[in-house]
């Protein structure tokens, strides 16, 4: 899965089985069934249980699972269950802070994708990113916000969870990792602000979001895609470019290698991958 491009991740709750199958229908590029943060403690049996009940039944169905964290009673039954099934292709890693709770993920045989959550996980995060197994990173800005004491939703906050994106972002790069994904944007009826922070990811070098409803993902995608004037401009780059010469003028601007790079990912991104 590293190639591929993930815009979207939706998490749906494994107490809810018969939401799953809606959520793999969604249009989202991933699917993560929670079996953590939204699956209160007496459910966490039941949960994993449906979990298993809906792989069995569906074996055509691929999806990736959050487990439980490192430490909860219930994290080594969720890899044993991921390990099994064909159908899991990703493992979810909450609060991680070290690279050794990652080889036990990595246990499973699915690619890893950890989420950073609190300041050690921060400050282990070369190691992490470096692990073996690990596919893409993301973060939790709500617990990350938590650990750090910032008021949740302020421009403070923000500019203090914006070093953690870049964090992140460093780390993805350095260890060759899919693009990473930012936090969730826990406004679901703010649509408004889910493009502007979705484009503000985007600005930033994410590939996409975690996403908490269906509602989102079409605002998410649109929101990545470039726009109709950034998309003619990378065309014409790309046309000009094909002359083959190392160094070439386009609309009185000078293009060389980093200028078609990003025209090409540009491309990339709107699905042009033939043009690029």
């Amino acid at each position: 899965m590293s190639q591929s491009i993930i815009r979207s991740a939706l998490f749906v709750p494994a107490t809810r089985p018969e939401r799953i199958a809606k959520a793999l229908a969604s249009g989202a590029d991933a699917v993560i069934v929670d079996l953590e943060d939204a699956v209160p403690e007496s459910l966490k049996v039941e949960a994993r249980a449906n979990l298993e009940t809906f792989l069995a039944d569906n074996p055509a169905a691929r999806l990736l699972v959050r487990i439980n964290a490192p430490g909860h009673a219930g994290q080594a039954a969720d890899i044993e269950l991921c390990r099994r099934h064909a159908g899991v292709v990703g493992v979810l890693l909450p609060k991680v802070e070290s690279a050794t709770q990652v080889a036990l993920a990595a246990a499973s045989g699915k690619p890893v994708w950890p989420i950073i959550e609190s300041a050690q996980g921060l400050l282990q995060l070369p190691a992490i990113a470096r692990a073996e197994g690990v596919e893409r990173l993301s973060f939790g800005g709500l617990d990350l916000g938590l650990d750090l004491g910032l008021a949740s939703g302020t421009e403070a906050a923000e500019r203090i969870l914006d070093q953690a994106r870049y964090a992140i972002l460093l780390h993805s790069r350095a260890a060759d990792l899919a693009p990473p994904l930012d936090s969730v944007f826990p406004a679901i009826q703010d649509q408004l602000g889910l493009k502007r922070a979705t484009q503000d990811a985007r600005d930033m070098g994410f590939g996409g979001l975690l996403c908490i409803h269906p509602s989102q993902l079409a605002v998410v995608h649109q929101a990545l895609m470039p726009g109709t004037e950034e998309l003619a401009w990378a065309q014409r780059v790309m046309a000009a470019g094909a002359c083959g010469e190392g160094v070439f003028v386009v609309d009185g601007q000078m293009v060389d290698a980093p200028v078609l790079g990003r025209a090409r990912r540009l491309l990339e991104r709107a699905g042009h991958a033939n043009q690029a």
